[in-house]
C-alpha cells in the first residue's frame, strides 16, 4: 500500500511540474506573439499605397457583378 501511495503522490507532484512548466512555455508564447504583432503593426503602417483607386471614369471604377 505504501509504494501506491508513493506512486501517486510522485504522478501528482510530476503533473504539478508539468503544469508550472506548460503555463510558463504559454506566458512566453503571448509575449513572442504580442512581439511578433507589433512588429507587423508597425511594418504595415510604414507600407504607404502609391497609387489611389480610382474614382472617376470607367476604368477600374465598375465591376460586372454577373460574370
Amino acid at each position: 500500500m505504501d509504494a501506491s501511495i508513493n506512486a501517486m503522490v510522485s504522478m501528482s507532484s510530476a503533473l504539478q511540474q508539468a503544469n508550472a512548466m506548460q503555463e510558463a512555455q504559454a506566458g512566453l508564447l503571448n509575449e513572442v506573439l504580442d512581439t511578433q504583432a507589433a512588429s507587423v503593426n508597425q511594418l504595415m503602417d510604414s507600407v504607404k499605397p502609391t497609387a489611389e483607386l480610382a474614382t472617376s471614369g470607367s476604368l477600374g471604377t465598375q465591376i460586372n457583378t454577373y460574370a
